[in-house]
């Protein structure tokens, strides 16, 4: 079953890398000094050889929005109607003048290439859940959110409350403008199970869901090994009505199969919804299946320190040719195998990655928007 939903080459390196993957998930450990984290294991290593020198004369800004564009190209060339999202990089939707940053004008290519954003914490903070977020930040994601739809964008509004009841108060804050809401009490990438309140989706309906704008509502599962077996999750998932759901690609150590992505388009009401994957292009995971015994800091050269507090996760440099070729591009690549297990579509996450190389920080962010 395997060999039809990954590339043959995909299917190998699967076999290697994920493996570990749950087991690191769920338990982190620190890494000593002269220690490197490679398939789940802390071995000592020599010093890595030196990285290509950065030149400071690339626009890494430019360079995430043709990263984008590749996939978006690639995707719609095997499948016309797949479906991209951008999670957050909302700064790259717009250009800051080369002369005078204080200017900025749309990244016009840059949205053609995508069909919707999703903003985190714009309502709720992520780091601060139930709480508003810093008010310079919030007016400049709520800035650019708006001018995201008004130029035909959807806008899906990800925040974070620890009571279930504060998920009407973010509908009614993100319909007003607009967006569609989801409230989590957990960062994307660790959500579980499905919502308890409301006990039906905002805006339910019969309509079987063809494209972004025909949608009232949405849920995400980051983690969908908790459900259990494979069938059991989709089974379960299979019984709301929710117009799109957004996975995790991988079930545990093993891809979700073409059966069970099949299992998940239908609503329980029997109307067919959307159902995109998750992908991170801003950073490596030693437990994903490209992942190379050996690998590891400056090995090859575009593969960065680790993420702080999470070892597991390298940053990349996502403009050079080796990480690229590995997201998209051949029938080898990351996203022909999403196309592969039939997803309507993905949401494109680590759009931000430009910032560790910038060496920017948040507050710079929000300038750009005042």
């Amino acid at each position: 079953m395997l060999r039809r939903l990954f590339p043959l080459a995909v299917l190998i390196s699967l076999s290697i890398g994920i493996s570990a993957a749950f087991a690191q998930q769920t338990e982190r450990k620190n890494i000593e000094p002269g220690s490197t984290r490679i398939q789940g294991r802390t071995v000592e290593t020599d010093k890595p050889p030196p990285s290509t020198p950065f030149d400071p004369l690339i626009d890494l800004r430019e360079e995430m929005r043709k990263l984008i564009l590749s996939i978006s190209q690639f995707a719609r060339k095997h499948r016309p109607n797949f479906k991209i999202i951008a999670r957050g990089g909302a700064n790259l939707l717009v250009k800051r003048d080369d002369v005078d940053e204080t200017r900025l004008s749309p990244a016009r290519t840059y949205r053609r290439s995508i069909d919707g954003i999703l903003e985190e914490g714009m309502f709720f903070d992520n780091r601060n859940p139930a709480k508003p977020p810093v008010p310079a930040r919030q007016k400049h994601q709520i800035r650019l959110a708006e001018a995201a739809r008004e130029s035909g964008l959807v806008v899906l509004a990800v925040d974070y409350a620890d009571l279930n009841t504060l998920a009407k108060k973010v509908h009614v804050m993100a319909s007003s403008r607009g967006f569609l809401s989801f409230a989590a009490d957990r960062q994307i990438d660790e959500i579980f199970t499905l919502p308890t309140y409301p006990l039906r989706p905002f805006g339910e309906n019969t309509t079987s869901i063809n494209s972004l704008k025909q949608l009232k509502n949405f849920v995400i599962i980051g983690n969908s090994q908790p459900f259990g077996r494979q069938d059991e999750f989709s089974l379960r998932v299979h019984g709301t009505n929710f117009d799109m759901v957004v996975v995790d690609v991988f079930h545990g150590r093993s891809p979700l199969s073409r059966q069970a992505v099949e299992t998940l388009k239908y609503k329980q009401l029997g109307a067919k919804r959307l159902v995109l994957a998750l992908m991170d292009v801003g950073t490596a995971a030693s437990y994903h299946f490209y992942w190379k015994d050996g690998w590891r800091e400056g090995s090859p050269l575009w593969i960065g320190p680790p993420v702080r507090n999470d070892p597991d996760h390298y940053q990349v440099e996502f403009w050079r040719p080796g990480w690229q070729n590995l997201i998209t591009g051949d029938t080898n690549s990351y996203v022909y195998g999403l196309i592969a297990q039939g997803f309507d579509g993905v949401v494109i996450g680590g759009l931000d990655a430009y910032k560790f190389f910038e060496g920017g920080d948040e507050e710079e962010e929000q300038g750009e928007a005042q």
